[in-house]
């Protein structure tokens, strides 16, 4: 688990295509490279890698081919600045919100306004159910708060200082970003998804057999 307060930058500094996938190298300070253990969880722009290698520059992380799909790691060009995290420990304040590390998809920045700070991102339409004002939404692994948002668009506002520490200082409209949604929001929308599924075992388990004398659908008592 992450909290999606990026402390750490790294370089991409090399991508290396491997059988069922790539290997990355990532550049980056002594403090994430002492957690870079064999085996260690590393949030690397907001997707959940785990370190395969390291000297005393950089470390690397295997990436499967559903992770070049669904995330941008497999087109960001090197050189390119990676927001960085280890994974909590035990005893680590909880400072941003819950991150998971599992990206659920692609969006794109649509505009960065200042005065309020107010930037427009598009993102798929399958995570308007997980996405809600107010709601945590996380990109490229910083999690930020929601203000507000449509079928296909959220809006965050961001302060100066997040810009200034982060590879947000460079995007511009059109750049992609990873999107995770808010853990709870998944959730909650997989359980209404599967709410007629869960009708129908209540039925059955209240009635029996002859609750599905019907067939499978729900029973109209229900």
């Amino acid at each position: 688990m992450f909290t999606g307060l990026i402390r750490h930058l790294g370089t991409l500094e090399a991508r290396a295509a491997r059988p069922g996938g790539a290997r990355l190298r990532i550049a980056c300070g002594q403090e994430v490279l002492e957690r870079a253990d064999l085996g260690a969880s590393i949030a690397t722009h907001g997707a959940c890698l785990t370190a395969v290698a390291r000297d005393g520059q950089a470390w690397e992380a295997d990436l499967s081919e559903e992770t070049l799909e669904k995330t941008t790691l497999g087109r960001l060009a090197l050189g390119s600045t990676l927001h960085l995290e280890p994974s909590l420990q035990v005893g680590d304040p909880l400072d941003g919100h819950l991150v998971s590390g599992h990206v659920d998809g692609i969006g794109r920045l649509i505009e960065r306004s200042g005065g309020e700070g107010l930037w427009r991102f598009a993102m798929p339409d399958f995570l308007a159910p997980m996405t809600a004002p107010k709601g945590s939404i996380t990109v490229d692994g910083i999690s930020l708060t929601v203000v507000d948002c449509g079928a296909d668009w959220f809006s965050v506002a961001l302060i100066p200082e997040t810009v200034k520490r982060t590879a947000l200082a460079t995007m511009k409209p059109g750049d992609v970003v990873n999107l995770e949604a808010d853990p709870i929001g998944r959730y909650v929308a997989h359980a209404l998804e599967r709410r007629t599924s869960g009708q129908r075992l209540g039925a059955f388990a209240e009635k029996g057999w002859g609750a599905l004398e019907g067939g499978w659908g729900v029973d109209p008592e229900v």
